[in-house]
Parts: structure tokens; sequence; C-alpha cells
């Protein structure tokens, strides 16, 4: 039988909305029933790999696009067309969104035929790993846990006084791994490790293997590395208000003054300013914004390698290397990766806390829960956002206890998760100490969002919480947001590709669920409106949701979902060389349009969006150091404070004078008469609007200096300019 007989569609072919209706029993009939997408194709007898066939796909390459498929599988015209329609109509919520109506319509469309292609067998998931069903021995080592309390206990009290030292430090440090040797199944003998070790350094010669899948993914890492640190220096290009309360606080670590929480601007945690002072020491930048930035790219960068594990976990190795790409070239977690601030560690810590959590509920291993509390624990001392990931862990134990998955584990259920509460705990105790000596101080920032404490709450909380979780359900496929920090406002979170990928993997498991009935498949949906509370419980400030950086840690799943769609459409091609370079030429151009895209986003759109909105004190830097090759120094050069200008110290930061504020208040500038030598100020400009023109401060300059030279710096961007006044005497 030929393709063309399959392609002829059959009478009365059911759609989605025929589907849903009879799962729920609305409408005439019984249930219809659709083939369970892996389960189906492991059992039929015709099926085959073809990584198993000696041709030229025959490696771990091809993996990429091979799959078990039925060898009359007819070419998948529906899902090409599902595919084609919903990238389209995704391209019509792009802005400027003139055309929504259309985009929606063939939406639609594309949705029933991704419905008719599930149903034709053609668009299908990968089969769950295999689940383990041994069961945790319930034993630990009391000495050790013992020795670890104690450790732990003493620890707390040494970090009175919101310091690290070295002291308490080794002593927590102490706490940790006893708590961890207390538990751990079956730890590996020292002893054993270093023979292996002496045995591998004896060796005569050392080989390295390569094999294709390796090269795929060193190539995927090679592109996403482009993506994270391509023009680094350049995008964004200037710094604001937040980096310079982040670099005083880097400098102040390298004072001495460790602190566990840093209180500057209502408060920070701790693992930005010790990272950061490792990067500027490492790479030698200085307390610069370049250091801040490259401390975040890399932060953002090793998110990878977890998001390519959480996949391989969720759906195989194509899968993981699919969201590998996806993530690393994405426009969301490049943006948030670049800006210099702590935003890449929301994702960066749920990203493996997930992966050994999920590991572990499939395999039942202690171990891994270990890990994931140590990962929860370290995520706290990250980015504030991240305090919501606790909760996200008990939904997930919660739903694998409810489900039918969890049979013959679930006595075991509660010592997991008070193991992995406990690793959080140990990991968590300098934070907590200072959370017991200076609550208010510790929860200054999220209250101000989910309180009245900064701005009144005008409207109903619950009626203001709901629709934020609405825009934030929306930010993925129509509007991220309207702060150009983080963001490129008013456009989608996601890249028409990935977008159009995401809805599709989102319909996949969520029918999958629906005939199912697998714990994992509703945990990887609640988890996405979980992951983004930090945005939508921003109840005094609806208008900061939703916001790509308190949603950072969303996106994990949300490529491996896109990933998972991207993955099924492959499998629809089925075998054979041609269906095989067909579909390699379809995942090139589907990558290349969604990286093109990725890259406008980022390095144009989103580069001069940035570079017009903050301030140009890069530029005020140049002017000063100009004056210090004059002059010999910058003690007598000032940047005069005017409402809604520049951050005064980013000028000092420009220079290379990060402990010094370069401001002059207008009422203060008669006392630079004192100084000796050349004099430099710098005023706010604007020509255009005389509001905006400090003209009181060059008229207090005019009067002391009436011999001194005024000049304007004629920025190329509007509004951007401002006054260089310049007194040799």
């Amino acid at each position: 039988m030929n393709d063309e007989s399959h392609n002829q569609q059959p009478t009365g072919e059911p759609s989605v909305l025929d589907y849903v209706k009879s799962l729920f029993r609305f409408g005439k009939g019984g249930r219809i029933q659709i083939p369970d997408f892996a389960a189906e194709a492991d059992s039929s007898p015709l099926e085959v790999s073809l990584t198993a066939q000696p041709s030229a796909f025959s490696s771990d390459a091809s993996a990429l696009l091979s799959t078990s498929v039925q060898l009359d599988s007819p070419f998948p015209w529906r899902s090409l067309l599902a595919a084609f329609l919903a990238f389209i109509g995704q391209f019509f919520f792009e802005p400027p969104a003139t055309t929504k109506t259309l985009g929606y319509v063939l939406c639609f469309i594309a949705l029933n035929l991704l419905g008719w292609a599930i149903y034709r067998k053609e668009w299908t998931l990968p089969a769950f790993q295999s689940e383990v069903e041994g069961t945790d021995p319930l034993t630990f080592r009391p000495v050790q846990f013992f020795i670890s309390v104690i450790l732990g206990i003493w620890s707390f009290y040494l970090f009175t006084g919101n310091l690290f030292t070295s002291f308490n430090v080794v002593i927590w440090i102490l706490a940790v791994a006893f708590f961890l040797a207390a538990f751990w199944v079956n730890p590996p003998s020292l002893a054993s490790l270093l023979s292996r070790l002496v045995a591998w350094l004896k060796r005569d010669s050392w080989t390295i293997l390569l094999s294709r899948w390796t090269l795929l993914l060193l190539a995927a890492t090679a592109l996403a590395a482009f993506f994270r640190f391509a023009q680094i220096a350049q995008v964004p290009p200037e710094p604001f208000s937040d980096h310079a309360e982040k670099l005083l606080d880097v400098f102040d670590v390298s004072q001495g003054q460790t602190r566990i929480f840093f209180p500057r601007n209502t408060g920070r945690e701790a693992f930005q300013m010790y990272w950061t002072l490792l990067i500027l020491n490492v790479f030698g930048t200085g307390f610069s914004f370049l250091s801040l930035k490259l401390g975040t790219a890399f932060l953002g960068f090793f998110t990878l390698p977890f998001i390519y594990l959480l996949g391989k976990e969720i759906g195989g190795k194509r899968v993981a290397l699919i969201a590998f790409v996806l993530a690393g070239i994405a426009y969301w977690p490049n943006v948030i990766s670049r800006v210099g601030l702590r935003f890449p560690l929301y994702p960066l810590f749920v990203a493996p806390m997930l992966f050994y959590l999920l590991r572990g509920l499939r395999i039942r291993n202690r171990n891994d829960f270990l890990l994931s509390g140590i990962f929860l624990g370290l995520g706290l001392h990250g980015y504030s956002p991240y305090r919501i990931v606790p909760l996200v862990v008990v939904v997930a134990f919660a739903l694998y206890w409810l489900h039918p998955q969890s049979k013959g584990a679930r006595k075991e259920l509660l010592v997991w998760l008070a193991l992995l509460a406990l690793a959080a705990l140990f990991v968590f105790l300098p934070l907590l100490r200072y959370l017991t000596e200076n609550p208010e101080m510790f929860n200054s920032r999220a209250m101000t969002r989910l309180t009245s404490s900064e701005a009144q709450i005008t409207s109903p909380a619950g009626q203001i919480f709901l629709s934020n979780v609405w825009n934030a359900l929306k930010m993925f496929n129509f509007n991220n947001g309207n702060i150009w920090v983080h963001s490129i406002p008013l456009r989608p979170a996601l890249d028409v590709i990935a977008a159009a990928l995401f809805i599709f993997g989102v319909a996949l498991v969520l029918i999958r669920y629906l005939r199912n009935r697998h714990w994992l498949d509703l945990f990887l949906l609640a988890s996405i409106p979980l992951l983004q509370l930090p945005s939508t419980l921003s109840i005094a400030f609806p208008g900061e949701n939703p916001s790509l950086n308190r949603t950072g840690g969303a996106y994990i799943i949300v490529f491996i979902l896109a990933a998972l769609a991207f993955d099924g459409l492959l499998t629809s091609f089925g075998r054979g060389k041609r269906r095989v370079i067909f579909a390699s030429l379809l995942t090139g151009f589907l990558l290349y349009v969604s990286a093109a895209q990725n890259y406008n986003l980022v390095f144009n759109q989103y580069y001069a969006l940035f570079r017009g909105s903050a301030w140009n004190t890069s530029d005020i830097g140049k002017v000063i150091n100009g004056f210090k090759e004059f002059s010999g120094t910058t003690e007598t050069a000032w940047v005069v404070p005017f409402p809604y200008w520049v951050d005064t110290r980013l000028t000092s930061i420009w220079v290379g004078d990060s402990y010094r504020d370069m401001a002059m208040w207008r009422e203060n500038i008669p006392s630079t008469v004192q100084y000796e030598g050349p004099k430099l100020f710098i005023v706010k400009a604007d020509l255009e609007n005389p509001d905006g023109n400090d003209q009181g401060s060059l008229d207090v300059l005019e009067s002391l200096y009436p011999n001194g030279i005024l000049r304007l710096f004629d920025s190329d961007i509007p509004g951007h300019d401002f006054w260089i006044f310049f007194a040799s005497d």
C-alpha cells in the first residue's frame, strides 16, 4: 500500500473537541479511544529503530532524528500542516500584533489538526522512563547524624551578627557533610576511589572517544556559549542603580564585610556577591559592570547541563538535546543571564533540584532526594523568588502520592520528603540565623509586593491574583510584560518556533495525562504556574507582572515541553533514508529560524531598547577618564545630581573608583573653590525641555568660575545630552 492511500481522510474523524467532550462525557456516545503515544509503538511487532539499521544513519547522531515507528507509517502531512499553521498563527502575535484574530483562528485549526494527528498515531510523545520498584532500607548512621546535629546547632549560633567567618563556615560545611554521611545509601569507599584514581594515572596512555552524539552536544554547547557570551561587554550597554548597589556589596566583601545577607536596597541574598568577587579576580575585570555581566552569564550557561539531564529524565536524550538547544538560544534566558543581576540564580538551582527530585521519585533512590535538598538549600541563598520552590517540592510529592505510580513507596514518601527538607535546612542555616535576628529585613522585599506596606492595594487581592495568573500564563505566546530592564516590552517571552511548540507540548502532555493518569504529566503542567508565583503574587504592584526575572524558574519546564512537541514532530516522520533527510532539513530550518529571531531580539532590539532607556553613564565615565589623563586625578571631577537622572555612583564605577560617590549637590558646589588645580563638573542637559535642563547649577558654576569653559556633550540618543563645565582654577 502506498503513502497516498494512507493520506485519505477517513469519514467521521473526531476532532479535539469531540475527544475532550468524550473524556468528560459531554455529548452523546462513549469515550473516544486515542492510542497510547508510546506504549502501542513499543508493543508492535513491526517496529524497528533506525539506530539498529546498518546504514549511514546508524549512529548516535542519528538518534536525533530516529525513533521506533511502524514500517508502513504514512507521510505525516497532518502533523506538518498543524505545525506550519501554528508557526504562522504565532507569527501574528508578534508586535505590532495587528492581526491577532487571524492568529487565533490559525492556532485553533492547528490544534485540531494536532488532535487528528494524534488520533492517526502520527504525533506521539516518548515513553516514560522505566520506574524502579525497589524500596528504601530506611537505615542510617546514628553517630554521623548525632555529630551533624551538634555541628548544625553550633554553626547556627556561630552565624550571629550576619557574618560569614572562616570558622563558622567550616563548622557549617562539616555539619552538612556529616548529615549526608549519615543518610547516604552505599557511600563509595574513599580507599576504593583513590585506588581507581591511582590506577588511571598509571596508565601508559589515555584514549578519548568522541561519539557522534558527543559531537552534537559539543556543537550545541558552542552555540549556547555564543548566545550567552558574544558581545557581553556591549549587550546590555549601560548599568543602572541596582548594579551600583551590587558592586558596592561586592566591594564590601573585598574589604572583609563577609555578610550572610546584604541589607542595602531592601536586602539581597549573598550568592551573587561572592560569585562576582571570584569572577573579577579570575578574569581581572575589576569592580565593573562587565564583572557582573560575566558572572550572571556563566550562571545562565551552567543551567543548561541540568536542563539536558532533566530533559533526558523526562523524555530521553533527544528531548534533552532539543531542550538544551532551545533554551541555549532563547531570548528569555539569554536576557536575564546578561543583565548582571541575580535573575539567573532562580532557574540555575531549580533545574538540578527538579532533576534529582524527579529521578529520585522514579528510581526511589534516597541519595537523589538528599541532592535535591542540597540544591533547594543553595537556591535559597541566590534570588528571593526561589523561596516559592519548597512549595513546588511539596506539590510534587503530593501528586506522586495521589497517583498509582507511587504504589509500593507511599510509606517511604514522608521519609524522603523529610530528608530532602533536612538537607535543605542544613544548607539554609546561615540565612535561618539571619531570619531569626532580622525577620523584617529578610521579608521586606516580598512584603512590599504582597501587602500594602509600600503601595496601597485598591482592588480585592483575590481578583488581582487571578488576573496576574492569567496574564502570566499568556506571557509565553502573547505578552511578557513591560519592563525594559530584562525584557522587550509587550512581546511574547518565546520566539515563534518555541512558542508554537510549547502550546503543542502542553496539549500533548494534557491529553496523555487524561488518558494515562501519570503523575509526572500533571506535575509538569502544574509546575509552571507554581514557579510563576513570585511574579503573580505581586498584588501591590500588578504592573510588574508578568516579569521574565521572577518567572525564570518556569522556563526550565517550558523548554522541555517545547522539546517534547519537537520530538513528537520528528517521530511522525518514521523510518527511511529520505524521511530522515527531510526531518534533518526541517530540524535545521526550524532551529535556524528560531536562532535568527532570538539573535535579533537580543543583539539588536534589546540592545537598542536598553541603550535608549538607561542613562549613558559610560559616556560620562569616558569624559571623566579624559579629565584624569589631563589632570592626573578624579578627585576634582564631580557629577551634579538631578531628579530622575544618572546614579552618580555609576560614574565612579566607570572610572575605577567604586568606593567613591562622585555626587556634588548644587548647594555644595561653592565648597569646590577650596580645591586647587583643574575641576570638572557634569551637569544635566535638555535643550528641548527647560524643566529637564539643570540651569540652576550652571548659573552657580558660572558665578564661581567666570573663566570656566562650558560645552555640550551631544549624544546620539535623544535626551541623553549633558553639560561639561571645565574650570582651570
